[in-house]
């Protein structure tokens, strides 16, 4: 009964890239990235809506980040490029619940969500 299970994550070393994915098995309006490290707050990264496709970044990883969809493939992935030892954590994604352009969740409020991955861990070391 898993609703979102992401993967992709690894052991890279500065300067490179991933691609994560998340696979949703539940209907979704939106689907937002974020990212913990043990000792910092959940952050939240990137977000893109279903409908409409419309996507947002947080400022810190404008430029590397790339959120997409594969809708055959039930499918939301964010591409990492440029990745330095700051970005490393556990990417997690999470279903939102409103149909609305992803400005909407650029606050990353959590009460704007409803299901979520248990995460796959992303290592940046040389």
């Amino acid at each position: 009964q898993v609703q979102l299970a992401e993967s992709g994550g690894g052991l890279v070393q500065p300067g490179g890239s991933l691609r994560l994915s998340c696979v949703a098995a539940v209907d979704y309006k939106a689907i937002c990235w974020f990212r913990q490290t043990p000792g910092k707050e959940r952050e939240g990264v990137a977000c893109m809506t279903k409908s409409d496709r419309t996507t947002y970044y947080t400022d810190s990883v404008t430029g590397r980040f790339t959120i997409s969809g594969d809708n055959a493939k039930n499918t939301v992935y964010l591409d990492i490029d440029n990745l330095t030892p700051e970005d490393a954590g556990v990417y997690s994604c999470a279903t939102g619940k409103y149909d609305l352009a992803a400005l909407y969740y650029s606050d990353f409020d959590l009460t704007d969500f409803t299901a979520w991955g248990q995460g796959t861990q992303v290592t940046v070391s040389s």
